[in-house]
């Protein structure tokens, strides 16, 4: 069994690299990593973080490809055989919310929320598994989120929840196969996630105590490649999430949907 992912040398995938977390993965893993590719939907974007990473000496490849649809993940895959990539990390970072009640929710958005955040990143990983080189890794970035039942958010929170699961089972599976497998569970963090998240008539959600939580998205992935380096299936970023996410997993379910059916009433 693996005690962890080395990432010197590494040819990873990361999805959803075009801003936020993914780009900030291509950062950290541009000095140590071999080859980069990233993969997001906005072509000038991912450009412009390759053109960020041109100083080091990784080679970086952008794939545009919308993962959500079948056809772009297999795009995804004929572009790693086009271009000779043999990957030995894919990071599953790619992934939407919407803030706002499920019952005026558009099917679009809900259909896509469940389509990135749950089919592409399980399609995409039982994909590219078998092109995975030993020692391989997988890292998949969930939410503090899984740990609750958000009213406002409710479609999110219950995919991530789906990811966290599914990375802990594939953690114990994948172990004797020589790939690590890590989920990370960021809290509130600066990126472009509350931007998309809204809706068109510009509804939001209550942020009431997230000023405690929020950490930059430079500390999520430090934290995150940390937990890969060391085999844990599973990392909270930040001590305050750390704690948070320990109270909302001990804590009785009764008391839990009292505490949201409150906080959901003051809105």
């Amino acid at each position: 069994m693996p005690n962890g992912f080395p990432l010197e040398q590494c040819c990873a995938v990361i999805t959803g690299a075009s801003s936020g977390l993914g780009a900030e993965f291509a950062r950290q893993l541009a000095p140590r990593a071999e080859v980069l590719v990233l993969v997001a939907r906005r072509a000038e974007a991912l450009e412009g973080v390759k053109r960020e990473l041109s100083g080091t000496r990784t080679k970086v490849l952008c794939c545009v490809s919308d993962l959500a649809t079948d056809a772009g993940r297999s795009d995804l895959v004929a572009f790693l055989g086009a271009n000779g990539v043999k990957p030995n990390l894919i990071i599953n970072n790619a992934g939407m919310g919407d803030y706002g009640s499920f019952a005026s929710s558009s099917t679009e958005k809900t259909r896509m929320q469940i389509e990135l955040n749950i089919t592409a990143l399980t399609m995409l990983t039982h994909a590219v598994l078998p092109l995975l080189q030993r020692p391989g890794g997988i890292l998949n970035v969930s939410s503090l989120a899984s740990t609750l039942p958000m009213p406002e958010l409710a479609v999110y929170a219950a995919s991530k929840a789906y990811v966290t699961s599914f990375s802990e089972a594939l953690a114990i599976e994948l172990a004797p196969k020589g790939i690590t497998v890590s989920c990370v569970c960021p809290g509130p963090t600066p990126t472009n996630f509350s931007k998309t998240a809204k809706r068109t008539d510009g509804g939001d959600t209550n942020r009431d105590g997230q000023g405690l939580l929020r950490i930059p998205p430079s500390q999520v992935v430090h934290e995150a490649l940390g937990a890969l380096q060391a085999g844990r299936p599973c990392v909270f970023p930040g001590w305050g999430v750390a704690i948070v996410s320990r109270v909302f997993r001990l804590m009785p379910r009764g008391i839990m949907r009292w505490l949201l059916k409150r906080r959901a009433g003051k809105e």
